[in-house]
C-alpha cells in the first residue's frame, strides 16, 4: 500500500465511522472502485486505532467523568449511564465475534451493500421524521441502552452503519437528534477499542511502515473534525442530508457494477 492509499483510506475510515454513511461499505467501495488492492488486516488496525484516538480525544473529559462515575457512584446520573452504556455494547461485540468471517467474504458484495446503504438511509429519515426528539442525554434509561445495543450488532453487515443504525434506534426513542448522535459516539468506545485490541495481537512491528501511520493520523484527525462538524450540524440540521448521500452511492454501485459486467 502506497502512502496516498494510506491518507485515502484514512479520511473515508475518519469520515464514514462517525457519519451515519457505513465506513465499512466504504472502505470495502474505495478500493473496488479504483481497483486498488486489499489494505490487508495490519491497515485494518491502523485505522481503528485513529477513530479511536479520535472519539478519546474529542470526549475524554467525559469519559473519565462517566467511567469514575460508574465505578465510584453507580447510582448517579452518570453512573448509570457508564453502565447503560457497557450493556449498550454487548449485543454488538457478540455479533462482531460470531460473524466476523462472513463480514469478511459474503457481506463485501457491492450490490449488497448497494441495498443495505439505500434501506438503513431511508430508515434513518424515518425514524428522523416520526421521533419525538425530546429526549436528552440524561433521560437515558436502560431500556435505551438495551434497544440501540441491539440495533448496534446489525453494523456487521456493511452499509448499514454503526452510527447509522444506533442513531437510528436513539430517534426511534425519543432522543433528540444531537443526543442520539452522542450516544452513539460514547457508545463507539468500548466497540472501536475491543475490535483494535482483537487485531492487535496478530500485528508486527516490522509492519508498523509510514503507510501505517499515515493511516492511524488522517483517521484519526479527520474522525475528530466529523465528530465535531455532525455535533454541531444537528443542532439545526436533519438527517436528510446523509439519506440523500446513501442512495446517491447506492446509485453509483449499480451503475459501475453494471458497466463492468
Amino acid at each position: 500500500m502506497t502512502v496516498l492509499q494510506a491518507i485515502v483510506l484514512g479520511l473515508v475510515q475518519g469520515v464514514g465511522e462517525f457519519l451515519p454513511i457505513s465506513s465499512s461499505a466504504h472502505l470495502i467501495l474505495t478500493p473496488w472502485f479504483f481497483r486498488w488492492p486489499d489494505p490487508g488486516l495490519t491497515f485494518d488496525v491502523a485505522l481503528h486505532l485513529g477513530t479511536l484516538i479520535a472519539v478519546v480525544a474529542y470526549f475524554w473529559r467525559d469519559i473519565i467523568e462517566l467511567v469514575l462515575s460508574g465505578l465510584g457512584q453507580p447510582r448517579s446520573q452518570d453512573g448509570r449511564l457508564f453502565w447503560y452504556l457497557i450493556v449498550a455494547s454487548i449485543p454488538g461485540a457478540i455479533f462482531g465475534v460470531l460473524f466476523e468471517k462472513q463480514a469478511e467474504t459474503i457481506f463485501r458484495s457491492p450490490l449488497l451493500i448497494a441495498l443495505t446503504l439505500t434501506l438503513m438511509g431511508l430508515g434513518l429519515w424515518w425514524a428522523d421524521r416520526v421521533g419525538r426528539k425530546r429526549r436528552q442525554l440524561d433521560d437515558v434509561n436502560l431500556f435505551d441502552g438495551i434497544i440501540v445495543g441491539i440495533s448496534q450488532a446489525l453494523a456487521i453487515i456493511p452499509g448499514v452503519s454503526r452510527s447509522g443504525i444506533t442513531m437510528t434506534a436513539g430517534l426511534l426513542t425519543g432522543m433528540e437528534r444531537e443526543t442520539a448522535a452522542r450516544f452513539s459516539f460514547l457508545m463507539s468506545v468500548p466497540i472501536i477499542a475491543g475490535a483494535a485490541l482483537l487485531k492487535l495481537k496478530d500485528l508486527s512491528l516490522h509492519e508498523v511502515n509510514l503507510a501505517f501511520i499515515a493511516g492511524v493520523l488522517t483517521a484519526a484527525v479527520v474522525g475528530f473534525l466529523a465528530i465535531k462538524f455532525l455535533l454541531q450540524y444537528l443542532r439545526r440540521g436533519s438527517y436528510l442530508l446523509f439519506t440523500g448521500y446513501r442512495i446517491l452511492l447506492a446509485a453509483l454501485i449499480v451503475a459501475v457494477f453494471w458497466l463492468r459486467r
